[in-house]
């Protein structure tokens, strides 16, 4: 039940950092802002993008560690498919990359 609601909520955040963090930051553009508005847009984008590479970064950290443990319990009994467990450990890389693209998208 906990593993449940753990994935559940990482799933949940990798969803809300890839894609509705960004649509928010960048759902309405100002076209005549005051000085006041401007630091307020300032700081909302920073905290979005911080938010976006920050919870793809812990999600993908997540993935990383029962990708891990279980890769090395199977390289223990099977090390001919080494190569398939660099492979699956690799691939929580892309929700990084996609969390620090919407991040320098936000900032931008």
């Amino acid at each position: 039940m906990v593993r449940n609601r753990l994935a559940r909520w990482v799933f949940g955040s990798t969803f809300v950092a890839s894609f509705l963090v960004p649509a928010i930051a960048l759902a309405q553009e100002t076209t005549t802002t005051t000085t006041d508005e401007a630091w307020q847009v300032a700081a909302f984008k920073a905290l979005a993008a911080g938010g976006a590479m920050g919870l793809s970064a812990l999600s993908a950290g997540y993935a990383q560690a029962k990708i891990g443990s279980a890769g090395a319990g199977t390289l223990a009994e099977r090390p001919e498919v080494s190569i398939w467990i660099i492979t699956l450990q690799a691939l929580p890389e892309i929700i990084v990359l996609l969390g620090f693209v919407s991040a320098i998208l936000i900032a931008g």
